[in-house]
């Protein structure tokens, strides 16, 4: 399932705001909350842009990125990294947008950005920080 566990897949879709962090070509970075992140039947991580502008421009130049999952029904809490691709177009850029719609008509959604898990480690204090999760 790309690094994400049935146990996280369950946590990511409890948790409501998730941290989205990226940086850009020189190092610099940024983090802001999405809402609408999700794991796909693909194995991939989506995330619907609506307002996305530093974090798109940053994929842009540096397509790596991270988020964490944890909620307060959460045994233990997550790092996920991963390389993105934007589209804007197609199939399953059609499926965000209309994801994004049934939540809320209004939003834009502009761009589907789609995550392939690279690292998942885990970030709860004790023994197993900092530690992949296998």
């Amino acid at each position: 399932m790309s690094g994400i566990t049935p146990e996280i897949a369950e946590n990511m879709k409890k948790q409501g705001i998730f941290a989205f962090a990226t940086a850009s070509k020189a190092g610099v970075p940024n983090v802001v909350p999405v809402g609408m992140l999700f794991l796909a039947e693909d194995g991939k991580v989506w995330l619907v842009d609506n307002f996305l502008k530093k974090t798109l421009a940053n994929l842009q130049e540096n397509p790596v990125a991270s988020f964490y999952v944890w909620n307060p029904e959460c045994t233990d809490s997550y790092q996920v990294k991963g390389t993105c691709v934007i589209e804007n177009s197609g199939e399953d850029y059609e499926k965000a947008v209309a994801f994004a719609h049934a939540k809320k008509e209004t939003l834009p959604a502009k761009n589907l950005v789609k995550m392939t898990v690279t690292e998942v480690y885990y970030t709860s204090p004790g023994p197993k920080a900092g530690n992949p999760v296998e």
